[in-house]
């Protein structure tokens, strides 16, 4: 009895928190949705209509959006394959004694805490400037061309830039778990006469297996919403070849004005994203049980 007046109490004090976090998802998603079905421009301010799923099929069938959506999964797909292949790297390298590796831990992990601005305009005006950038002094010193990177590549360019950012967190992630392999496998496979690569492909792996998964799961629920980076370095462009679907919407409501389309494309982009982490987590989930 004590007990369940226990849960009733606690339930009763987390109800104002847990109503206006419903209130705050919930709210403005259902206006969101509102605005989908309206053909609402701001430049045409009292002309709304209701259109049905008009601004959907608009979207859908729009080509940016085809291309916005390659885009998308490939800055996903790349900057997971850094991150995951760097993170392992680095990891292995700073689980090795050697002298200032608190200070080295610390340099690595500072990235992460770098504001996606911040970073995006140091890699734009500092790094890859076609002009006064560090790699275009460094392709000078060799006697090459320089490279505007964000003309040439664009999306690659984003990807380098966003995977800078996310290498610390799977780095710090995969550190944790291989610190936590104990030490006497591998003195064992050592004896039983195992080479370096026996023991990373057969006790190493297997074990950060579920630190990768739980890398790859957060970091891709945040990439489907890379904005900032693109924002600021290429603008989507040249053309659509930077764009994904975070600045499609971004462009439709705040560059062409057209609140009904937008809204449309950011119901879609979230249903698309909570399929992605639905599949996810699933994998995770077998993954955990194993």
């Amino acid at each position: 009895m004590a007990t369940l007046h226990t849960r009733s109490a606690a339930r009763f004090m987390m109800s104002p928190a847990v109503m206006l976090l419903l209130a705050w998802m919930i709210i403005p998603l259902v206006i969101t949705v509102y605005f989908s079905f309206l053909r609402y421009n701001l430049l045409m301010p009292g002309t709304e209509e209701v259109v049905g799923f008009e601004n959907y099929s608009y979207f859908l069938t729009d080509p940016a959006f085809t291309t916005a959506l390659i885009n998308t999964l490939l800055l996903v797909l790349g900057v997971l394959l850094i991150t995951v292949i760097g993170g392992i790297f680095l990891a292995l390298l700073l689980d090795q004694p050697f002298f200032g590796q608190g200070i080295v831990r610390l340099l690595v992990i500072a990235p992460f805490l770098v504001m996606p601005t911040v970073s995006a305009l140091i890699w734009k005006n500092m790094l890859m400037h076609p002009v006064n950038g560090l790699f275009a002094w460094i392709a000078k010193s060799f006697g090459a061309q320089p490279v505007d990177w964000l003309a040439v590549a664009p999306l690659f360019s984003v990807i380098v830039i966003v995977a800078w950012q996310w290498l610390p967190f799977a780095t710090l992630i995969l550190l944790t778990s291989l610190q936590s392999l104990d030490e006497e496998q591998k003195e064992a496979a050592g004896m039983d006469g195992a080479g370096h690569g026996s023991m990373f492909f057969y006790i190493i792996l297997p074990h950060l297996a579920r630190a990768i998964t739980v890398v790859v799961l957060i970091e891709t629920i945040f990439l489907l919403s890379v904005f900032a980076e693109i924002l600021v370095t290429t603008n989507g462009g040249p053309g659509y070849e930077s764009t994904n679907l975070a600045y499609l919407v971004y462009a439709l409501a705040l560059l062409q004005f057209d609140v009904g389309g937008a809204s449309a494309g950011g119901i879609i982009a979230v249903l698309l994203a909570n399929i992605v982490a639905f599949f996810l987590i699933r994998m995770i989930g077998r993954n955990l049980e194993a």
